[in-house]
């Protein structure tokens, strides 16, 4: 009867706290606790404390014989208790465990799992602490965040003198050592979360770690107790502790709200949790950004200004991210009112800086030249004299010329344009930098917030040449050789300026405001001209490359009309590769690369050839099919495949090389009387197979292998269609295989007699998609931001009609569109898909069954509406 008391007792007072616990969850939600982690703290204190006073177990352990006590650990020792985190707990006793412990761990442990809560605890002796401590950091690291909760109070402070005397004063080095090691190896597995769209909030660089990291180092180093001893000892100023406070309040409301979304403790800001924290925390839409990129470039701000701290915090100790001291200075500086200091570059005093502002531009130039970082004063010092850095200061010809000596001198490890983003230069000398600062683009597709996007951009320009690859050696010799660099690392720091506007076209309003921008610091009319084109042009070349038909000659001359001058085509083009190189690794592949070289080289050879280059290409045809009928084996051969040579279209002979057209030749010939055949071949540098496929054209052909590919699970990452004049299509498909390997050559036995059902009539491929699709849920991806947007172009090609679908992706989404186009009887002859990542771009040239183009309106309106109308279901049909 008294056990059963006991318990009902120990089940009532965990019943109370999670009341307690629901309530100031509940109160949070409603945005009416102020001081949340504190009180969340207070509650489970109240608990232990509670259950200390009433335990049955405690007077049988004997507190006064064998003193014990409850000491909080981790987050919960710092009172930094989120709603899902951990409750780490020891359970400390001076000379030996009781042989009660485990009772006693039952009665107050126990009733907090059976509510849900992710308790830890551990149970040692004082000298069991010192000695695992001693050998294992990770042991240290939550003691030195230990809080008396209650027992027996002397006992905690003998833990925290012995920690100090045993340990840290004499293990100081091995320590910190070990946790900037730690620190780095952190960074390393989780990214630098100022970098990433996904971050995670606690172990990415600018997450909570830093801060814990923080204060670690000034425990063990200087012995401080809280947090405000950075600021009350001097080792931040007031305004960057109040500052460091603000951003951990926000990242702390950010991970309650996740932790509830979770239901559970999440550190990983996923896309699919991004809009929901959002929207509970009431971002609106403004300035061009959804609300969910309003709260990310918030959130961005707040963990890249963590990280400086942190990052000025390992300077001042004097550590670098290895943990090793630093070396005596060797270096020195020419320019008066400047230090080197501990090998960092300082002011000689701040009544200096006053007296003469434009330290505050040669100290960036200064460390470019010596290769040293600003001491933390220094970047203390530019922060709050930023108001001096006003107009005429921006635009003083002595500032810009060393600004853009910045700009234009190599720096392959040290990168002085961040030193000036962080410390708030930038925006002071460019004010309209402070509009893309942090400015996040809400996709799969640009990795990083803008401002951080453009200095990725000018670093990846001036680094080309470095790599032993031949795509790098071609960009280091046309980067080499360009005769003047400056319009180009202009353009490359302002391409995406004019995303601050909030327009629909930011290039156009870029370019708009580099002539602005640069018109006030007095650049030359020539240059501005140039950087403007480079701006409002920087997607022309991929978004040709990778949205029309580069074999066709007529794309090549079109292009080579717009840029006219061979200097700007080689600009335009670094800057293209350097922007794709920089938004992320969904942005740039081998295959993007090669396209884009091989358009390059083709409109590069007609500005500087002209009408030579068309001729060329006619020539080149010609060789492809002489080497072909060299190649025969026999004279029978050669006079067998001489009349399939007469049939080859122009845009396949530009397209094909020797060994394909043979190779295509003897495919043809295997297809006697069959509707279609085709060859499956493993890609040489991917995980994708090459299906090439030679059929007997038709309407509707391209919807048909779109459709069984599908019904198959293959996935189509790219297409080129080639119709001979003999009515043949050649067709070469990039595509993912079926995710079961094992029965991979199955699948495709299946897929062929699949596409032979359907051609002959007896498949009904909608009606089989639909019923696989149905269900199915669209792929795991952000929600969509923007409306499906079809284009109907009958300006870009001469024989063409060109129809643009914008959308996102999902099973059968080509099929839908192919079907569409071939209802409104259109035939497809070229074909790009899936071209970008945030939303599919899916490219076709088509005309009708006659040949010719759909071009009046009523046609075009017809074409929207049918495609359109594809778009809206799930599921195909």
């Amino acid at each position: 009867m008294q056990v059963k008391r006991r318990q009902n007792l120990y089940e009532n007072a965990a019943a109370l706290l999670q009341k307690r616990r629901d309530d100031l969850i509940a109160s949070f939600q409603k945005g009416a606790v102020a001081g949340f982690l504190t009180q969340h703290t207070r509650i489970l204190d109240e608990y232990f404390r509670e259950q200390f006073e009433n335990s049955e177990v405690g007077p049988r352990i004997g507190i006064s014989q064998n003193p014990y006590a409850f000491i909080a650990l981790g987050g919960y020792g710092r009172g930094e208790q989120c709603v899902h985190s951990d409750v780490d707990l020891l359970f400390l006793f001076q000379k030996k465990i009781s042989r009660d412990a485990e009772d006693l761990i039952r009665e107050i442990v126990y009733p907090l799992w059976d509510i849900g809560l992710d308790v830890g605890y551990a149970t040692r002796t004082l000298k069991e602490c010192m000695s695992l401590a001693a050998k294992d950091y990770e042991i240290l690291t939550p003691l030195l965040d230990a809080r008396f909760v209650c027992g027996m109070s002397p006992l905690y402070s003998e833990l925290k003198e012995r920690l100090h005397r045993k340990i840290l004063s004499r293990k100081s080095g091995k320590v910190v050592t070990w946790l900037i090691e730690s620190n780095r190896q952190r960074h390393l597995q989780y990214g630098d979360s100022t970098y990433r769209l996904e971050p995670n909030l606690k172990e990415g660089g600018g997450g909570l770690r830093d801060y814990h990291t923080m204060l670690w180092l000034a425990r063990i180093q200087y012995k401080y107790e809280n947090r405000r001893d950075l600021e009350y000892f001097g080792k931040l100023s007031h305004d960057e502790y109040r500052r460091l406070n603000q951003a951990l309040q926000f990242i702390w409301q950010v991970r309650n709200h996740l932790h509830l979304i979770c239901g559970r403790k999440c550190d990983q800001l996923h896309f699919e949790n991004q809009l929901r924290v959002a929207e509970v925390l009431e971002y609106k839409k403004t300035n061009g950004l959804q609300p969910v990129e309003h709260f990310l470039g918030v959130l961005h701000g707040h963990m890249g200004f963590i990280k400086q701290q942190h990052l000025m915090f390992l300077y001042e100790m004097g550590y670098i991210t290895r943990g090793k001291p630093r070396k005596r200075p060797s270096k020195k500086t020419r320019i008066d009112g400047l230090a080197v200091n501990r090998e960092m570059l300082d002011f000689a005093s701040p009544e200096t800086v006053l007296k003469r502002p434009e330290l505050m531009i040669l100290v960036f130039q200064e460390s470019l030249r010596l290769k040293i970082p600003l001491s933390p004063e220094a970047k203390r010092i530019v922060q709050e004299f930023g108001h001096r850095i006003d107009t005429n200061f921006a635009n003083a010809p002595e500032t810009v010329k060393a600004f853009e000596r910045i700009l234009v001198s190599p720096s392959p490890t040290f990168n002085v344009l961040r030193e000036m983003l962080n410390t708030g230069f930038l925006e002071r000398f460019i004010p309209a930098f402070h509009e893309v600062t942090n400015r996040i683009q809400y996709d799969e597709y640009h990795l990083y917030p803008v401002d951080k996007h453009l200095l990725r951009t000018v670093q990846t320009l001036k680094n080309f040449g470095q790599s032993e690859s031949e795509m790098e050696q071609l960009y280091g010799r046309i980067y080499k050789d360009l005769k003047n660099r400056k319009p180009l690392l202009w353009a490359a720091l302002l391409h995406d300026i004019g995303k601050g506007a909030g327009e629909d076209d930011h290039s156009i309003s870029g370019g708009q405001l580099a002539e602005r921008i640069l018109t006030d610091k007095g650049m030359r009319a020539k240059d501005i001209d140039t950087v403007r084109f480079l701006v409002e042009k920087h997607l022309f070349l991929i978004k040709t490359a990778t949205r029309r038909d580069i074999h066709d000659e007529e794309t090549a001359i079109l292009c080579a009309r717009e840029i006219v001058d061979p200097q700007r085509l080689k600009m335009l083009y670094l800057l293209t590769v350097a922007d794709c190189m920089s938004t992320g690794p969904n942005a740039w592949n081998d295959w993007t690369a090669s396209l884009l070289r091989d358009f390059f080289l083709k409109v590069l050879n007609i500005l500087e050839k002209g009408e030579l280059a068309s001729r060329e290409a006619v020539a080149d045809s010609k060789n492809k099919i002489d080497r072909a009928l060299e190649a025969a084996v026999s004279e029978q051969e050669r006079e067998e495949i001489a009349p399939i040579l007469e049939v080859l279209s122009p845009r396949y002979l530009l397209y094909a090389t020797t060994d394909q057209i043979l190779e295509d030749i003897r495919r043809y010939r295997r297809l006697g009387e069959k509707d279609f055949v085709w060859d499956v071949t493993r890609s040489a540098h991917s995980d994708t197979r090459t299906v090439k496929i030679c059929a007997k054209d038709r309407p509707g052909l391209f919807s048909s292998i779109a459709g069984v590919f599908t019904l198959n699970n293959i996935d189509i990452v790219d297409a080129q269609i080639f119709t001979w004049r003999n009515q043949i299509a050649m067709d070469i498909f990039e595509v993912r295989p079926p995710p079961d390997k094992l029965f991979e050559e199955e699948r495709w036995v299946r897929a062929a007699d699949n596409l032979n059902a359907a051609l002959d009539g007896t498949l009904d491929l909608a009606t089989a998609l639909r019923n696989k699709l149905t269900g199915i849920r669209r792929r795991k991806r952000p929600p969509a931001r923007r409306p499906h947007r079809i284009v109907v172009d009958n300006s870009s090609s001469s024989f063409f009609t060109i129809v643009e679908v914008f959308t996102d992706d999902y099973p059968g989404l080509l099929f839908n569109i192919t079907d569409a186009l071939y209802r409104c009887q259109l035939d497809i002859w070229v074909a790009k898909i899936a071209t970008k990542v945030d939303q599919v771009v899916d490219v076709f040239y088509v005309r009708d069954f006659d040949g010719q183009k759909v071009d009046r309106p009523e046609q075009e309106e017809e074409i929207r509406a049918a495609v359109g109308e594809r778009l809206l279901p799930d599921v195909p049909g």
